[in-house]
């Protein structure tokens, strides 16, 4: 009876399965900011990567002075490549937090994760480069914060109830 109860408990129910399937999205689309960033950074690393992160009502592209001196091109080049392995890298995140919830694997664990860490890296990029307008808002832009905000409203519907031995 006992192993019933347990396992009544690991059901996905729908409020699961939408928080974990939005943070699987959310790893993928984030996934493709990496493959992006790798292809322009072996196509066209001069202006490629500056056109990923530009275009926004105050950073058009086409108002951006790109620099001219190759060490300078190198230096951005790098640096945008590895912000775009970082959102890869969180995309990965997103992904284990999707798979623990969809396992029921630590959910609880896997709350906090995405909505402490993920949270932080896609908040501080909605608002620090995509809400002043640096970065194009389009679906693309705001829609992994879009799906970030259905998880972590609504997993705490489906979750079962709060174990602080399970989480620490």
């Amino acid at each position: 009876m006992d192993n019933n109860k347990i396992e009544s408990k690991k059901e996905l129910n729908t409020a699961i399965k939408i928080g974990s399937m939005a943070y699987l999205l959310w790893g993928v689309l984030h996934l493709w900011v990496g493959y992006e960033g790798i292809h322009q950074y072996i196509i066209n690393p001069d202006k490629g990567l500056w056109g990923m992160l530009t275009g926004g009502d105050f950073a058009p592209i086409d108002k951006f002075q790109f620099a001219t001196d190759s060490i300078t091109l190198k230096v951005h080049a790098n640096f945008i490549l590895n912000f775009c392995l970082d959102v890869a890298g969180y995309g990965l995140l997103g992904i284990l937090v999707g798979t623990m919830l969809w396992k029921m694997s630590k959910p609880w664990l896997a709350y906090f994760i995405g909505f402490f860490i993920i949270g932080l890296g896609d908040l501080a990029f909605l608002f620090l480069q995509v809400v002043p307008g640096h970065i194009k808002g389009d679906l693309a832009t705001y829609g992994g914060p879009a799906l970030w905000f259905i998880a972590v409203i609504v997993l705490p519907f489906g979750l079962p109830k709060i174990k602080w031995k399970e989480i620490i």
